[in-house]
């Protein structure tokens, strides 16, 4: 298993399906189902290389399996902060222990980018990550948005962590 930043060569639709997959696995229930099932191959293959934005890719025996994405926070009021926009994996692979590994890997690369203070948001419905992010020492801040997806009224959290 290997976890490093995107190359110029890699596969931007297979990094695409990573997002997919998942978020046709994790998010069931939370976002409307024609909505997932709607979601174009390719969908993200196009923005994976968005300038700001670092993108990290999982793979284990030549595939990618998981990717995530990090970068200065996209948020005014907390711009001396880092920021964990992504992470997801194919779904064979969640709650095997990649996800920790890549999280790490993702607070390591944005403390050698200088931030001492990182956020990342979570559907407030989608409690198996806020979980997962709470036993990696990240905290509910008190902040909320509202999003809409598929036509549903959603809300996010964010979370933090101290990297002093």
């Amino acid at each position: 298993m290997e976890i490093r930043f995107l190359r110029q060569d890699d596969d931007l639709f297979a990094v695409s399906n990573v997002y997919e997959a998942s978020w046709k696995y994790a998010y069931k229930g939370m976002i409307p189902q024609d909505y997932l099932d709607s979601i174009p191959k390719g969908k993200w293959a196009g923005s994976i290389t968005k300038a700001g934005m670092h993108a990290l890719v999982m793979i284990e025996n030549g595939c990618i399996i998981g990717t995530a994405c990090i970068c200065r926070s996209r948020w005014e009021d907390f711009k001396n902060f880092g920021e964990i926009v992504s992470i997801y994996f194919l779904p064979e692979y969640i709650g095997n222990g990649y996800g920790t590994q890549m999280l790490k890997r993702c607070i390591e690369e944005l403390k050698r980018f200088g931030f001492t203070e990182l956020l990342l948001w979570v559907l407030e419905d989608n409690i198996r990550a806020r979980l997962f992010y709470e036993k990696n020492g990240f905290r509910f801040s008190g902040e909320y948005r509202n999003d809409n997806i598929g036509g549903k009224d959603l809300r996010e959290m964010m979370y933090q962590i101290s990297c002093k």
